[in-house]
């Protein structure tokens, strides 16, 4: 099987890509990986270290918004596993430019060539935020998508258009929808990682208004094995949820990370609430669990131990990417 990873330098795609390089995804045999990167400052060659020289990996860089070059690139793959966003909420509210153009018309240049060149199977990698906020309870697969932020609003027009493809010209198209996820090569602009490097760097701990804000949080690994299993054995035209079962309140999460990291409240500093912000995230995963027979399988407190064990050892990667 050939298959072909946009953004395969980011951190769910480069987890994606060392797993299937790996054998960590047994349903899956990858006779070939091809990531298409455009290598902006979320996605880093070092992400791919571990596998660098499998000789099954070929590494194109490009935009997925070029015509031309996904033109050449898609021919002879299988299966598109399409992870390349925009995905910073906070970058989204002052600048939602990039996130529109790569979101959605990225995802319908890719959906066109998988069409013109028989693509077998096209997954479409997206979020629990696409959805919007939820008080009580969790959202199933036919709940109506009420996003709220640019970069949410961005992902549910590339969902709706991804399975309209699917609709209309009968494209095998399958979407996953996974809540916050978290784990090794996450750059740190991305809370977990930024409060961890933060801490290890002696700085404080910006926390967002009241730190009433829910996410569930999901380990990489477990996110990942979720998109294989979809890969492998979803159905065509099938939306599924991967919900990591650990529901957080942001105050719950610092907490964590600050008894993970040695350090103590007097780290936090209050920050003004920013514009749009969910209150509650919360995914249903029966249908998940009943026809992938997945589960998440990594809890929080292994998951973030070893998150942050990751970050103190490996300054080399994430040093580089700070905004200090």
């Amino acid at each position: 099987m050939r298959i072909l990873v946009t953004g395969g330098a980011g951190f769910i795609g480069s987890a994606h890509v060392r797993r299937l390089l790996t054998g960590a995804e047994p349903a899956l045999v990858a006779d070939a990986v091809t990531v298409l990167d455009a290598f902006t400052y979320a996605g880093t060659s070092g992400s791919l270290d571990p596998v660098r020289h499998d000789p099954r990996l070929r590494v194109v860089v490009g935009d997925i918004r070029d015509d031309a070059l996904v033109e050449e690139t898609v021919p002879g793959h299988d299966v598109i596993v399409h992870l390349a966003a925009e995905s910073h909420v906070d970058r989204s509210i002052t600048g939602a430019a990039p996130f529109v153009t790569t979101n959605v018309l990225g995802t319908q240049t890719l959906l066109d060539a998988a069409l013109r060149h028989g693509v077998r199977r096209f997954v479409h990698v997206s979020t629990d935020e696409v959805y919007g906020s939820i008080d009580h309870g969790s959202w199933t697969e036919t709940a109506p998508l009420d996003p709220s932020s640019p970069y949410s609003a961005s992902k549910a027009g590339a969902d709706l258009l991804a399975l309209a493809y699917h609709r209309t010209h009968g494209l095998d198209v399958v979407v996953t929808r996974g809540a916050n996820t978290y784990g090794p090569y996450q750059h740190p602009e991305k809370v977990i990682p930024r409060f961890v490097t933060n801490l290890l760097d002696g700085y404080d701990l910006p926390l967002y208004g009241d730190g009433g804000n829910v996410r569930d949080w999901l380990h990489v690994d477990d996110h990942c094995h979720g998109i294989a299993l979809a890969q492998a054995h979803g159905r065509p035209g099938g939306v599924y949820h991967l919900g990591g079962g650990a529901e957080l309140t942001n105050r719950d999460l610092t907490g964590r990370i600050l008894a993970a990291c040695g350090a103590g409240w007097e780290r936090v500093t209050p920050v003004a609430d920013r514009k749009g912000h969910d209150r509650r995230y919360s995914l249903d995963t029966t249908t998940t669990r009943r026809e992938l027979g997945w589960a998440p399988r990594v809890d929080i407190d292994t998951g973030l131990a070893g998150t942050v064990e990751w970050y103190r050892r490996n300054r080399s990667w994430w040093e580089p990417l700070t905004d200090r």
